[in-house]
């Protein structure tokens, strides 16, 4: 059954907001005050200060869907599940509940509020991390068990996988910097036969497309010190789930690209290119003109200008791809109105939520 995003937006409110979070506003994609970075890239980047022990004035208990822009994702767009622009659903907890209540909430949202076959998800837990002393989760590996989950769809990986701090890996984290296991959620499409070339056996983390990542359960367990690691005293939930891929596997369709946050999009494409996005040849091109202008028309209205350096160069450069795509797709050149059907497409689409 096809869920729409205006629907899984309601849903995911109203769960929360039922288990006593507060919604945090979104931040713009230029974040304000904020000269580390360019683009808003994750949900919880507004929230560093809390997750490092600093109060929130909403509470302990926090939630949003944060609009996401990562200009390091621009080569990987074309494929069936990447973008520059995605919007991330988010909780988190400062020091409040932990391991046993996040993992059991996001199984009830994703098996009761939206009816997920149990079958069809994976899990995967820390596996430990020996050379810096640094334990398997077994906690995670227990609730996972007993909340019902099979133990062939429960997989443990290392520090590589399954291990999140803001410097990446154990060895590359500073001393004070805070960390800890993470456990995330695969929902397997069986309809995508494994491709070998990626290894004899398929697994949540395998690179044929057959699984895809719909949420990460952060646990900020550990802060790193001169001697090791030690616990935090208050730990912390950072979770994030892809909206986008939500809906795609709820779908049971692995092209985000055919869910209502793209659909639209891609039939006023093959309107203005009469070539059908079925077809193979023109499907990527289809896919980088759709996510880059979506992220183009957001940016524009976070105000965002091109330019020759910084974020308008990105801006720049998706505009440049926009158009050398569009005139390859389409075979002559672009007129004005071409464009303004499609960005009049994402302008409905996102009516009562960013316009």
């Amino acid at each position: 059954m096809k869920l729409s995003h205006k629907e899984l937006r309601k849903k995911f409110f109203q769960f929360w907001k039922a288990r006593d979070h507060k919604e945090v506003p979104p931040i713009p994609l230029v974040p304000q005050n904020d000269p580390t970075t360019l683009f808003t890239g994750s949900g919880m980047q507004q929230l560093v200060p809390n997750l490092l022990g600093a109060p929130h004035p909403l509470g302990t208990r926090v939630f949003n869907i944060q609009p996401c822009f990562r200009s390091q994702d621009i080569d990987e767009v074309g494929d069936n599940r990447h973008t520059t622009f995605f919007e991330m659903m988010g909780n988190w907890s400062f020091g409040d509940y932990f391991k046993k209540e996040q993992l059991t909430w996001f199984w009830q949202f994703l098996t009761k509020e939206l009816k997920f076959n149990e079958n069809l998800l994976y899990v995967t837990v820390f596996a430990g991390d020996k050379k810096n002393s640094l334990p398997a989760d077994l906690e995670s590996r227990k609730i996972w068990k007993d909340l019902g989950v099979a133990k062939n769809h429960i997989y443990e990986y290392g520090p590589e996988k399954n291990w999140w701090s803001r410097a990446g890996v154990p060895d590359n984290m500073p001393p004070g910097e805070p960390g800890g296991p993470d456990s995330e959620v695969f929902f397997e499409f069986t309809q995508i036969a494994h491709d070998k070339k990626f290894g004899d056996h398929c697994h949540p983390n395998c690179d044929c497309g057959r699984f895809m990542e719909i949420g990460n359960s952060v646990f900020m367990q550990y802060k790193k010190t001169d001697k090791g690691f030690e616990e935090l005293p208050k730990k912390n939930v950072d979770f994030g789930g892809g909206l986008e891929r939500i809906i795609a596997a709820k779908s049971n369709d692995p092209d985000i690209f055919r869910s209502d946050l793209y659909l639209p999009i891609v039939e006023a494409l093959e309107k203005i290119s009469n070539k059908p996005y079925r077809e193979n040849s023109v499907k990527k091109m289809m896919r980088v003109i759709a996510d880059h202008l979506k992220a183009a028309t957001l940016l524009i209205k976070t105000g965002v200008f091109p330019s020759n350096k910084e974020r308008g160069y990105f801006l720049r450069r998706l505009l440049r791809r926009i158009t050398i795509k569009l005139l390859k797709l389409k075979g002559s050149l672009i007129k004005v109105e071409d464009l303004d059907m499609v960005v009049d497409s994402i302008v409905e689409m996102y009516k009562g939520i960013y316009f």
